[in-house]
């Protein structure tokens, strides 16, 4: 052998070296990217394999009156429920079952079906030990648990939910120890005071959108335990204020999707507590004094602007809407209309209390003098039509004071022309009749009107008339307003200011004398502002708000009595608006009663004025003025 030949080196391996080279660098390259660069990724592959969190909702803080009783709290709901990943064994016990009995039968196996059917049985079978302890037939839809599988495998399967005390104590006696059945305890709204105050307060509904803030893993499947969002009232208002963080568990779960090891846990935060403006005792008796009547109060404070008790009637039980709306529920609370919050989402013509305003613009203007009279012979012209005042024999010779006090439409019609739309409109937006209130619960409307000649205009294509001004001059055409907007413009007047904000939060610490509305002073002098006043006190002690009367205390009011049409019917409404005591306002208070049938003779003052009558009683008994205090002293006899 010639070793020589072999020493020799071969040209043709150069090429075959540098190919292998070649090769195994891209192979550990390959490697080196896919080891470190890529590690990260497939780590992160792996654990959207392996994990999953579930994410619980925190629970919803409370809230309460101005006195600390409790008007919204959480109440424990209990459910009888099986975890899936406990009943594993058992369904493939019973898919073999069923597989064989097929066979037996020489059927055709459709493993899919026959997986739905054994899932079925175990579920039923189970349901069936509840229902022999609490003497129900229940039944399992079998689509709920397929359903359940696919979407929600991680949590619980109610098989019964919402049971009462005495069925849950049923179970936890009887059920066994060993049992995969268990009781799930979850926590839903509760309202003490049921149908009290429930447009204010308002109602949460079912949220599957958890926030997920609280816990890591938004790159995991997500299962979510059922929360509830503020869907109306204070609870909606002040939804992420009451809402407590989530927590929850991140698990291992095996190939199959059930739960292997927990990885991680965060337990639910409570949400913080809120503390509003009214006072339930006066809230109670609000409503009692309406007695069947639909309508609305706001009962505020006119210094603060805080409000003390807010009426819509009808209204509902909000404990009905908790944990859910039945339908026979809500299809019977939109049926009554007790859905709508009639104390800021109803709009009405303002009638006869609006004629303050009135007196205010002519005053300002220089029309009329707090002396000025005006003869009423029971009706107005203006071209060919005549406007008639409630006392078709007329009041004869009539000043500001007396005017107010019978409200004399003809005494309003005369000055109220010749102010004109211009200033009337100008003094009705002064005191914030054009916008909302701004108080702090959602869907106060915007759709408050106060007409002008451009605003017909565009909104009809028609001019503007003096007969039009003469409406407006007395609350009625196009004018509208909300009774909540009434509340606030006798607490301005109370005030000698154009404007109030109220607000439903209650501050312990705040000081009544340091409140500032954004208002400005109305600007009439002393004699013109007194005027006014006087006429609306003697409008309760001798005038059209004389049932509102009550010994002791000096009561101003105003009363008013508007038509509208609805479905080409004529109805009336009756208001009534005042402040008390006239010496140191405390409380103003505004109340609106609708007619619903034509055959309703309603009247500001026989109507409107005994249930203010009633509303201020109770408001005095509790919080009497230095000139009240009889009133006290007859609650303690």
């Amino acid at each position: 052998m010639d070793f020589e030949a072999y020493k020799r080196f071969n040209p043709r391996l150069r090429f075959l070296y540098l190919i292998s080279g070649l090769l195994l660098v891209i192979l550990v390259s390959g490697l080196a990217y896919r080891q470190l660069w890529l590690s990260s990724r497939y780590r992160e592959q792996e654990k959207q394999q392996s994990m999953r969190r579930i994410l619980r909702p925190g629970l919803r803080g409370a809230i309460y009156d101005r006195e600390g009783r409790a008007l919204v709290t959480n109440r424990p709901s209990f459910s009888a429920v099986v975890y899936l990943n406990e009943l594993r064994p058992e369904f493939r016990r019973e898919y073999i079952a069923l597989v064989r009995e097929a066979r037996a039968k020489n059927q055709r196996i459709d493993r899919r079906h026959l997986q739905v059917r054994a899932r079925h049985a175990v579920a039923q079978r189970y349901l069936d030990q509840i229902n022999i302890i609490l003497g129900r037939s229940e039944t399992v839809n079998p689509r709920n648990i397929e359903r359940h599988f696919n979407q929600n495998l991680l949590l619980p399967l109610t098989l019964v939910r919402e049971l009462p005390i005495e069925d849950y104590a049923l179970l936890i006696e009887q059920i066994p120890i060993e049992s995969p059945i268990q009781i799930h305890s979850e926590s839903v709204r509760h309202y003490p005071y049921g149908p009290v105050a429930s447009h204010t307060l308002g109602y949460v509904v079912t949220n599957l959108e958890v926030s997920a803030d609280a816990m890591p893993g938004d790159n995991l499947a997500t299962f979510r335990f059922k929360g509830t969002s503020g869907n109306t009232g204070v609870e909606r208002q002040f939804n992420d204020y009451l809402q407590g963080a989530s927590g929850g568990e991140i698990w291992i779960v095996d190939p199959f999707g059930f739960q292997f090891e927990l990885v991680d846990s965060k337990i639910p935060a409570l949400g913080k507590n809120l503390t509003i403006s009214l006072d339930v005792e006066l809230q109670i008796q609000a409503e009692k004094a309406f007695g069947k009547h639909s309508g609305a109060a706001v009962v505020l404070d006119v210094k603060t602007g805080e409000v003390y008790a807010m009426v819509s009637k009808p209204n509902y039980d909000l404990n009905d809407f908790s944990p859910f709306i039945p339908t026979s529920v809500w299809t019977d609370t939109s049926k009554r209309g007790a859905l709508l919050n009639r104390a800021i989402q109803g709009l009405y013509p303002a009638g006869s209390s609006f004629k303050l305003l009135t007196a205010i613009a002519a005053l300002k203007s220089g029309v009329i003098r707090p002396d000025t009279q005006v003869d009423c012979p029971g009706s107005f012209t203006v071209g060919r039509r005549k406007f008639l005042c409630h006392n078709k024999t007329g009041h004869g010779q009539v000043d500001l004071k007396r005017a107010i006090s019978q409200s004399c439409n003809v005494f309003f019609y005369s000055v109220g022309l010749q102010t004109g739309i211009k200033k009337l409109a100008a003094e009705a937006r002064n005191f914030g009749f054009h916008k909302p209130t701004g108080i702090e619960l959602p869907a106060e409307t915007h759709y408050m009107l106060v007409p002008d000649p451009p605003w017909k205009k565009k909104r009809y294509s028609d001019n503007w008339y003096p007969g039009d001004t003469v409406n407006f001059s007395i609350g009625q055409g196009f004018f509208l307003t909300t009774p909540l907007q009434m509340a606030s413009f006798a607490a301005s007047i109370a005030r000698n200011e154009t404007l109030t904000k109220p607000t439903i939060l209650y501050d312990s610490s705040l000081d009544p004398d340091k409140v500032r509305h954004g208002g400005l002073p109305i600007g009439l002098s002393d004699a013109q502002y007194r005027r006014i006043i006087d006429g609306m006190e003697l409008a309760v002690q001798a005038g059209t708000a004389r049932l509102a009367r009550m010994p002791g205390i000096r009561l101003a009011a105003k009363t008013g009595t508007a038509q509208v049409f609805v479905e080409g019917e004529e109805l009336t409404l009756a208001w009534f608006i005042g402040f008390a005591p006239v010496e140191d306002p405390q409380v103003a208070i505004a109340i609106m009663i609708p007619g619903t049938d034509p055959n309703d003779n309603y009247h500001g003052g026989s109507t409107a004025g005994p249930i203010a009558k009633t509303i201020l009683e109770a408001y005095f008994r509790k919080y009497p003025a230095p000139s009240t205090n009889h009133l006290a002293t007859n609650k303690e006899n």
